[in-house]
């Protein structure tokens, strides 16, 4: 079964919805430069609100390790994603729960994930010039399809509902990461929206009768 992370959960209610309708992971951004941003104090709030029902990610991005083990402590995160320039040496550390995203540019990038020996999985999402992430922009998702890999896979960058069915049923990843194609408005989770996501991806499941 293809897990689902939702991801930039800004609050309690959102975190609860996501829940509800069939998440397994929702991701909390303490990366300063987000739209869907959380403070510490918040974000244990909200993990706090969910805790034993889905696996709570936090989201950093060329933070420093030491604030990052302290957030982690703090909220009680289950994952790490770090999502900027860190080198292997930077997660060595954070070993069994570190996922890092790549920002993929085609089977050249294979290479890279051998890079991180270290990490639990990766989270392959589009290449942006000055963005970290959360872009919104889809790409070419069948690029990834047949990578050989032991780790999980999240495909990540520009999924929502309209795209989410055929990108599983190409790639047929370990996961799948949505933040703006789930969303009213940066950081505000739309309930028919995340309903019609899932619904999607679990169509793309299935394979298609001939």
């Amino acid at each position: 079964m293809t897990r689902i992370k939702i991801c930039g959960i800004t609050s309690i209610e959102d975190a609860r919805l996501a829940v509800g309708e069939g998440a397994d992971l929702v991701g909390l951004n303490f990366y300063p430069g987000s739209a869907r941003v959380v403070d510490v104090e918040r974000a244990r709030a909200i993990a706090d609100a969910v805790r034993g029902q889905v696996v709570l990610v936090g989201v950093f991005v060329n933070a420093a390790p030491d604030w990052v083990e302290e957030v982690a402590d703090t909220v009680g995160l289950d994952l790490l994603q770090f999502h900027g320039d860190e080198r292997p040496e930077d997660l060595q550390r954070f070993g069994a729960r570190a996922i890092k995203a790549l920002r993929w540019t085609g089977r050249r990038d294979v290479a890279r994930l051998a890079e991180y020996p270290e990490a639990w999985g990766f989270l392959l999402d589009r290449k942006h010039d000055s963005l970290y992430g959360g872009s919104g922009e889809a790409w070419d998702y069948r690029s990834v399809a047949g990578l050989q890999c032991r780790k999980p896979l999240l495909l990540a960058g520009g999924l929502g509902p309209r795209n989410v069915r055929s990108a599983v049923a190409e790639v047929r990843p370990w996961g799948v990461d949505v933040a703006s194609g789930v969303e009213s408005a940066p950081g505000r989770k739309d309930a028919e929206l995340l309903r019609r996501f899932v619904a999607e991806v679990r169509n793309g499941e299935t394979p298609a009768v001939p």
